[in-house]
């Protein structure tokens, strides 16, 4: 067990204190060592997979409060039951804590931060390390202050639940994701003073309310580095949007003998579309094949691209396997055949940063559930000059210019794709989910998640019989396995009965799967929410159910 050193208390000049709360440095000194003095000399037999104590250590050494750049850091988070005098020590600490906004510019070349729960975490088997663990603190430039994981796990409240009697780990996030609090208290604001239909009455509600829909499209629209909110069309869902697109400019322009490219990793709502607009039209569909690490096989992608591609739909991120696909080369090569490009992003916009113009993207989609915003809201982007020649696909109020019973004039976009009332009090939670991750940091979510990957990837590989499918190097947080001698319902049910949630079956990505010589799969998937203990949990249950004996 990891136990400091006597602690004292250095650099750390008044100047540097909150002056609000005058730091007692003998008082701090003495109550975490009478904190620390609390852990047994003698702990419990380790857990398989689990880090040492469950205690977070603290960014830098336990004789310091202060980072190497210059900033506080925070405290460590035990992730164990509260000890004895925990709660006094750790009111002390956070009354040490300069007067600072929860993310705050750190100035241009200065030491980057770590993250410093990741750095301490040490996988284990029956207490023996791993051979070749090696957990290198991640370090970035500039940004925000430490990614503090346990400060955004206070941000969920259904992370507070429990199951089965265990704490709720949700490692389901890519079939959707958990919502803060933040989005939450915005839908909340939304039906008890501003909800109303938008854009036609002239009253102060439906203001409210056309002012919250329309600044959520703006921040969709910064989201992706739209060049224009009129390139932003609120639609359910990736499903509904990708249908849009193969309803509307599709049956347009996709004729007899035309080639539609999708690839093997494809969700189904990125297949089924397409095959039904092939059938329609007398059109082909062709498929991009996948090595066996999961990765786009290009050099077979480029002899399917000609004169006759007139679209190529590819996901950024695939949902059974996480790979994350050289997305922007998928669509050059499009554009260099005379083929148009659709990026279905619903795997991908939770976990990196996207800008649909450095991409050229033709159209892009997601899922507002996946990227921590409510169900029912989703986007589709489409480069404007796309969306204003192709023909509306549902017809109804508020798309339209003009309706005589000869004719009708319909509005440009995005309103002529928004036929009916919107879902507009869950398009305002889109953007506060929006507000809440960019505040983070897309790239700062992206790093932190990857190291957890690496953790989860190690442990995983430990696991007797486990076999990870798709093994390529750049991957988002997606861990599919089988495990030999248990059905993936099996595992599914077993890892609930420890209050784990995970997907078990073929996660409407069928082809993909047999690709793999596979008809279904266990997919943990991870979140900026999840930490090492969770991974550590999923460990602990597994062996579990390989050993078939109780874990203490």
């Amino acid at each position: 067990m990891w136990k400091p050193a006597n602690i004292t208390i250095t650099n750390m000049s008044t100047s540097e204190r909150n002056p609000a709360s005058p730091l007692d440095v003998e008082a701090l000194a003495r109550l975490a060592n009478e904190f620390f003095a609390a852990f047994p000399d003698n702990p419990a037999p380790a857990v398989p997979g689990r880090s040492p104590t469950g205690l977070l250590k603290p960014a830098v050494g336990a004789d310091s409060l202060e980072s190497p750049g210059g900033q506080v850091s925070a405290p460590f988070m035990p992730a164990v039951p509260d000890l004895p005098g925990e709660g006094e020590l750790r009111s002390l600490l956070a009354a040490a804590m300069p007067s600072v906004p929860q993310f705050t510019e750190i100035p241009a070349g200065a030491a980057g931060p770590s993250f410093y729960f990741l750095e301490y975490a040490r996988p284990s088997q029956a207490g023996v390390q791993v051979p070749g663990w090696e957990a290198a603190p991640l370090q970035f430039n500039g940004g925000t202050l430490p990614f503090d994981v346990n400060r955004i796990r206070r941000d969920f409240p259904i992370l507070e639940e429990r199951v089965n009697g265990h704490p709720l780990v949700w490692l389901d996030n890519a079939a959707t994701t958990q919502k803060p609090q933040a989005v939450i208290d915005r839908l909340k604001q939304f039906y008890e003073h501003e909800n109303s239909n938008i854009h036609r009455a002239a009253h102060e509600l439906a203001a409210r309310a056309t002012d919250a829909y329309e600044a959520a499209r703006e921040k969709v629209r910064g989201f992706l580095n739209a060049s224009s909110v009129r390139e932003i069309v609120f639609v359910r869902g990736a499903t509904e949007a990708i249908n849009l697109v193969a309803q509307s400019w599709g049956k347009q322009f996709i004729g007899k003998d035309d080639e539609i490219v999708i690839a093997w990793l494809e969700h189904h709502a990125n297949i089924v579309p397409w095959q039904q607009l092939a059938e329609e039209k007398g059109a082909r569909l062709k498929v991009i094949p996948v090595d066996d690490s999961g990765q786009l096989v290009m050099e077979e992608y480029g002899k399917l691209l000609g004169p006759q591609t007139k679209l190529v739909s590819v996901s950024q991120v695939s949902n059974a396997l996480g790979t994350i696909t050289p997305i922007g080369q998928v669509i050059q090569m499009a554009h260099a055949a005379g083929a148009k490009a659709l990026v279905d992003g619903a795997q991908a916009v939770s976990h990196m940063g996207v800008d649909v113009q450095a991409l050229d993207a033709d159209w892009y989609v997601f899922s507002g559930h996946k990227v921590f915003a409510p169900t029912g809201i989703g986007v589709l982007y489409g480069k404007e000059a796309l969306l204003n020649e192709a023909p509306p696909w549902q017809g109804g109020g508020n798309m339209i210019r003009n309706v005589s019973f000869e004719r009708t004039l319909y509005q440009q976009a995005p309103a002529r794709f928004e036929a009916g009332t919107g879902n507009i009090a869950d398009a305002v939670g889109l953007g506060a989910a929006i507000d809440y991750v960019t505040r983070i940091g897309m790239q700062t979510i992206s790093e932190y998640e990857h190291q957890l990957l690496l953790y989860a990837t190690r442990l995983l590989q430990e696991v007797p019989g486990l076999k990870l499918i798709g093994a390529v190097p750049d991957k988002a947080g997606v861990l599919s396995f089988v495990l030999d001698g248990h059905k993936t319902e099996e595992v599914g049910s077993a890892l609930n009965q420890e209050g784990i949630a995970v997907r078990a079956g073929h996660h409407c990505a069928q082809p993909i799967l047999r690709r793999f010589g596979v008809e279904s799969t266990v997919r943990p998937s991870l979140a900026l929410y999840n930490t090492c203990a969770d991974i550590d949990a999923l460990i602990a249950a597994l062996m579990k159910l390989t050993s078939r004996r109780p874990i203490f």
